[in-house]
C-alpha cells in the first residue's frame, strides 16, 4: 500500500514512518511548512535516514488563514482556542490528505497516538484512545469524519512513548532522545503574537460583587482558571472566574467559583454514529490533560447539553469537550459556555 507519512521529522513521525516501511509499506514523507522553513530540513533528514522519499508542501498562506487568525480571533472575542484541534480539522486531515492522494497515496499516517478500527456491525470506523495513557491524542482527533478515518493509519496506537524511542536508539535515528515538545508550534510567546495582532483595551479586575481590585492590560490575555500574573494582592488566591465584554471587565473570585456542573457545546461531531443521541451516559473530557469525567450529554438541536456528576474546574469557552465511552471517542464539541 502506499502511504504517505505527515512528517515533522520528530521522533514519533519518524517512527511510524519506519514501522509503516517495515511492514512492506511504499512509504512516502509529506512535510508542511507552516511558519518555520527549518521544519523541511529537518524532515528531509528524517526521511534519508530512513530511506524514504520526502515531499514538502508550503501550506504558509492556509495555515496564517485558517489557524493563526482563528486562533487571534477566539482571543479576541474572551474564548480559549485549541489550534491543533483545528489544524487536524482543516490542515492534516484536509489540505495534506488531498496533497497525499494527488501524489499516489492510498492512506496517510501520523504519529498520533491513537487507534482507528472498522466496526463491521455498524459499518464505520472508530476512533480509540492510544494504548499508552499518558500520550493518548484523541482528544484532538474527534472531528474526524468518516472518509478521513478510512484513509488514516496510527502506527503508534499501541505502542508506548517509551516503546517509540527505544526503536529510535536501536535504529540510530538522531532524534531518539528529543525533549517532548509542548509548546504552540507557531509560536513560542503567544502573549506578544495576541499583542500584536488582537484589538484590546486596559480596563477594570473586579470581584462578583462589582468592587474593582485591580486593572486588567486586555481581556484576551487571560483565560478561565488563570492564576498567575494578575496583579492583584488581596491575601488570598484568587483566579479568574469570567469576562464581562460589555463593560470590558475581568472577573476574580476563589477557586470554589470555578466549579460548574456542565456547559453547552456546539459544532459537535459524532464518530460512532451518524445520529445524534437524544441522550447518551458518557465520560467527557474538557481540555487534553483533564481526566474524563462521567457525565449524561442531551441533545437540544444542533447543541448538546453536558451534566456532570461532579462539577468540573474551569470549564473554558473554546476548548473542545470530547465525548467517550470506554476507550472509544463517541464525539465532541467546541464548548460555548458553562453552565
Amino acid at each position: 500500500m502506499k502511504v504517505a507519512v505527515l512528517l515533522s521529522g520528530g521522533v514519533d513521525s519518524t517512527v511510524a514512518a519506519l514501522l509503516l516501511k517495515e511492514q512492506g509499506h511504499e512509504v512516502s514523507g509529506l512535510t508542511m511548512i507552516n511558519c518555520d522553513e527549518t521544519v523541511a530540513s529537518r524532515a528531509r533528514e528524517a526521511a534519508e535516514s530512513i530511506g524514504i522519499e520526502h515531499h514538502v508542501i508550503d501550506l504558509r498562506r492556509q495555515f496564517e488563514d485558517r489557524i493563526i487568525k482563528y486562533f487571534c480571533q477566539a482571543y479576541e472575542k474572551g474564548e480559549t482556542p485549541n489550534p491543533c484541534v483545528e489544524c487536524n480539522r482543516s490542515i492534516k486531515f484536509g489540505t495534506l490528505l488531498a496533497a497525499a492522494r494527488d501524489l499516489g497515496a492510498e492512506k496517510i499516517a501520523t504519529g498520533h497516538y491513537a487507534r482507528v478500527e472498522y466496526d463491521s456491525r455498524r459499518h464505520r470506523y472508530l476512533l480509540r484512545q492510544g494504548a499508552d495513557r499518558q500520550k493518548d491524542q484523541s482528544y484532538f482527533l474527534y472531528i474526524l469524519k468518516q472518509d478521513q478515518l478510512a484513509r488514516t493509519i496510527f502506527p503508534l496506537g499501541d505502542w508506548t512513548k517509551s516503546r517509540v524511542r527505544k526503536k529510535a536508539e536501536e535504529f540510530g535515528l538522531k532524534v531518539a532522545g528529543e525533549r517532548e515538545s509542548q509548546e504552540i508550534c507557531f509560536t513560542t510567546d503567544h502573549l506578544q503574537l495576541l499583542a500584536q495582532r488582537v484589538n484590546f483595551i486596559p480596563g477594570q479586575v473586579v470581584d462578583q460583587q462589582g468592587n474593582i481590585i485591580g486593572a486588567h492590560k486586555g481581556l484576551p490575555f487571560y483565560t478561565i482558571g488563570q492564576r498567575k500574573g494578575l496583579g492583584i494582592s488581596g491575601g488570598r488566591p484568587i483566579y479568574v472566574i469570567g469576562m464581562d465584554e460589555a463593560r470590558n471587565q475581568l472577573i476574580v473570585d476563589e477557586e470554589r467559583h470555578l466549579f460548574k456542573q456542565g456547559l453547552w457545546a456546539g459544532q459537535n461531531n459524532f464518530i460512532m454514529e451518524d445520529d445524534w443521541p437524544e441522550q447518551m451516559r458518557v465520560e467527557a473530557r474538557i481540555r487534553y490533560r483533564a481526566r474524563p469525567s462521567p457525565a449524561m450529554i442531551y441533545r437540544q438541536g444542533e447543541m448538546i447539553r453536558v451534566e456532570f456528576d461532579q462539577p468540573q474546574r474551569a470549564i473554558t469557552a473554546g476548548q473542545s469537550v470530547v465525548y467517550y465511552q470506554d476507550d472509544y471517542v463517541v464525539g465532541g464539541g467546541i464548548i460555548i459556555r458553562a453552565i
